[in-house]
């Protein structure tokens, strides 16, 4: 116990010592963190008006945006299959930065739904009525819990292995890192259902609803994974191996088709059988007697995931500069689709025939914007305590000035003497 706290304790000094990019990024997410927190403030005190929200649109940019995330944070399993189930070892340290991801992806979607209750005592309206199994809100709450627990106990056995420089137990991670890959599945099939369940909801009546939700997630989520492997590779020693992004690639390059392709079927089902209950997708994609305000959204979405797709499929564009603009266009095109594209055309027109289109506010992107910062500043933290472990520059039983650990330099040790 006295050497896990203070490997702790070393862990949270670390957290703090970087050069001046490092300070300077963490600097600006706590910025941005502590301005949500007072636009959350805001929120609290005068309620929700202060949102875009109204009884027409009941759900806005805070369920946009934890839909999203629950998608990141099962995108941990397309880096544990490979390792685990292919066996790619050479793989193996980096499965950690996915398992990472998902705890902070989790932590996030966790603040989404805090924030877009209204007021946090509400939860216990929750726990009072505990309907299981039959309510599908319940199941989430069950499964996004137990997933947040099953990867903060894989990557924290691992990284505490690392630390004393023992071999991890197998059987104190394997069978967790099995349950991990069907529960990453559950935690977006269940989101997925939420919507699907809701009969008065037509737009969200369709079984592809949730092969879409884990297609998409298999894109994005790998796609951040390798932003974050490249940002490794440059700013600290840490070696990222060209396999690892090039495997990540290829699973970004499927999960994007499929996602494309799902979404065909669904326009195809929408469009040409000219159901009455297709009011809503004209409305995203067309607009409805002058309303229009999504149709810029999920065009720019589609066109998005395109050039993503253009360039994951020229094989004259190798070079990691990009794989990178294909990342970050699908992450963006991704959070439009699932986002803004999904939540909101179901309420528009509500039951009553009612066309009351919703724009999010000012407080409400603040809001947004603050837990976006804290999900990456805890990833940032996360990944910066991790990287020296996995390179054996923080370990039990060594000397090694924290000054030198993890900044991108080569230190007074090698990594053969630093015990």
């Amino acid at each position: 116990m006295r050497a896990y706290l203070v490997f702790l304790k070393r862990c949270f000094a670390l957290s703090f010592i970087g050069d001046w990019r490092y300070r300077l990024w963490m600097l600006l997410l706590t910025v941005i963190a502590l301005i949500g927190l007072n636009a959350y403030c805001k929120q609290l005190v005068d309620g929700m008006i202060v949102t875009g929200m109204t009884d027409q649109v009941s759900w806005g940019l805070y369920i946009a945006n934890f839909t999203f995330l629950v998608g990141m944070a099962a995108a941990a399993a397309m880096m544990v299959i490979p390792v685990y189930v292919y066996r790619k070892q050479a793989l193996h340290d980096l499965v950690i930065f996915g398992e990472l991801l998902a705890v902070a992806a989790i932590l996030m979607c966790l603040a989404f739904v805090t924030v877009d209750l209204g007021r946090p005592d509400r939860f216990m309206h929750l726990f009072l009525r505990f309907n299981f199994p039959l309510s599908m809100l319940t199941w989430d709450v069950v499964v996004l819990n137990v997933y947040l627990l099953l990867n903060l106990h894989i990557c924290g056995y691992l990284i505490w292995c690392a630390y004393k420089k023992q071999t991890p137990g197998k059987k104190f991670y394997m069978p967790f890192v099995f349950l991990a890959i069907f529960w990453a599945i559950s935690i977006h099939t269940v989101t997925a259902f939420l919507y699907v369940g809701l009969g008065g909801r037509p737009f969200w009546n369709a079984a592809i609803i949730a092969p879409r939700f884990l297609a998409s997630a298999f894109a994005a989520g790998p796609a951040f994974i390798i932003l974050t492997l490249q940002c490794i590779r440059k700013f600290t020693d840490y070696s990222v191996p060209d396999e690892a992004l090039a495997l990540l690639r290829r699973i970004v390059t499927v999960a994007l088709t499929i996602n494309a392709f799902l979404l065909g079927c669904e326009l195809f089902t929408e469009f040409y059988t000219g159901a009455a209950h297709n009011i809503s997708a004209k409305y995203l994609f067309f607009g409805l007697h002058g309303h229009n305000a999504l149709v810029p959204w999920i065009w720019s979405a589609i066109g998005l995931n395109a050039i993503a797709l253009l360039i994951l499929y020229t094989p004259v564009v190798e070079k990691f500069v990009w794989l990178n603009i294909a990342c970050v266009a699908m992450i963006v095109g991704i959070w439009i689709e699932k986002g803004m594209g999904l939540i909101i055309p179901a309420f528009i027109p509500s039951p009553l025939g009612e066309i009351v289109e919703y724009s999010p506010t000012i407080n409400e992107i603040l809001v947004c914007l603050g837990i976006w910062a804290f999900g990456l500043l805890t990833y940032t933290i996360l990944v910066r305590v991790t990287i020296p472990v996995l390179s054996g520059k923080l370990t039990y039983d060594h000397s090694y000035s924290l000054d030198t650990v993890g900044t991108g330099e080569s230190g007074h040790k090698s990594k053969e003497t630093v015990s």
